[in-house]
């Protein structure tokens, strides 16, 4: 999934934060059965199915009317989940310390996916600490970055 187009943002957001629940994000992927459009929503008490179906609802209406995505799609609302998607700076500020997974648009250094832990950002651009190396990636030209869930050892 790739982070969907500025004006599919621009038209969800208000949507979302329009019915009280925070916008993360929206991405928009090609599957075998054709175009799928995933809106991420969070709320300080969780989000439920119920919460999923509702801004679904409303936002399948509103593209129905715009007509932004052409042909047929498949809209899944959820919440960030574990593996939180992260979209902008802001984000990325909010997980320092944690391990991030970006894969690029365009590969640097030969490589175009980067595990790492997470050490700073600075305006539009993160930094990755990978095997003792600092890894300096622009948020621009990161395809999709996700939290890594880890869990402990026991």
């Amino acid at each position: 999934m790739r982070r969907a187009p500025e004006s599919i943002w621009n038209f969800i957001s208000p949507i979302v934060e329009g019915l009280h629940y925070n916008f993360v994000g929206v991405s928009l992927g090609q599957a075998e059965s054709g175009l799928t459009l995933r809106v991420y929503i969070d709320h300080e008490d969780g989000i439920t199915v119920d919460d999923c179906g509702r801004v679904s609802n409303v936002v399948s209406a509103g593209l129905d009317v715009e007509e932004l995505l052409s042909g047929e799609y498949c809209l899944e609302v959820s919440s960030p989940g574990l593996e939180r998607p992260l979209f902008n700076a802001g984000q990325f500020s909010e997980q320092i310390g944690r391990t991030v997974k970006a894969r690029l648009l365009v590969p640097q250094d030969g490589r175009r996916n980067f595990t790492g832990v997470l050490e700073q950002v600075e305006g539009d651009e993160i930094t990755l600490a990978i095997d003792g190396e600092s890894y300096n990636l622009a948020i621009r030209d990161i395809d999709n970055a996700n939290l890594v869930a880890q869990f402990g050892r026991g």
